[in-house]
């Protein structure tokens, strides 16, 4: 199984001005736990998710209208290549100590993301025990 099946394939963003007021209810109403953070020219810069939300503004009791996404986002991006395995997939999110990968193709343009969620929506596990293992070592860490 490759991360390109596996992921979401409508990638989500939001500008990097915006404040993180908007994240959130942008993140609401299209009922994703994530955006990728985009400069003027739509290159991404970088990704918010609602764990940064918590962490970065609730917590320390700042106004969400005051903060904007470039200060709070998590960068630089690490991303994977839509034909990598799911196992690396795992495998980079627990080195990387990340729930979000940006999936790019081989120009790496980026087509996707990928969370822990999808490992869960895939309904075939591998038959490769190195996949499988790496998949159930994502899902105990995350899930």
């Amino acid at each position: 199984m490759t991360v390109g099946n596996m992921m979401k394939k409508k990638l989500e963003t939001i500008h990097e001005m915006a404040s993180v007021q908007q994240t959130a209810k942008e993140m609401n109403e299209k009922n994703v736990s994530s955006l990728v953070v985009v400069d003027a020219n739509g290159k991404p810069q970088g990704i918010v998710t609602e764990r940064d939300l918590a962490r970065r503004v609730c917590i320390n009791d700042v106004s969400a209208n005051a903060v904007t996404n470039k200060e709070i986002m998590s960068s630089p991006l690490i991303t994977i290549t839509s034909d990598s395995s799911s196992s690396l997939a795992a495998d980079m999110m627990l080195q990387h100590n990340v729930r979000h990968l940006l999936v790019v193709d081989k120009s790496t343009t980026p087509i996707g993301i990928i969370t822990p969620l999808d490992f869960t929506r895939n309904q075939e596990y591998p038959n490769d025990n190195e996949d499988k293992d790496a998949i159930e070592k994502i899902l105990e860490y995350y899930l």
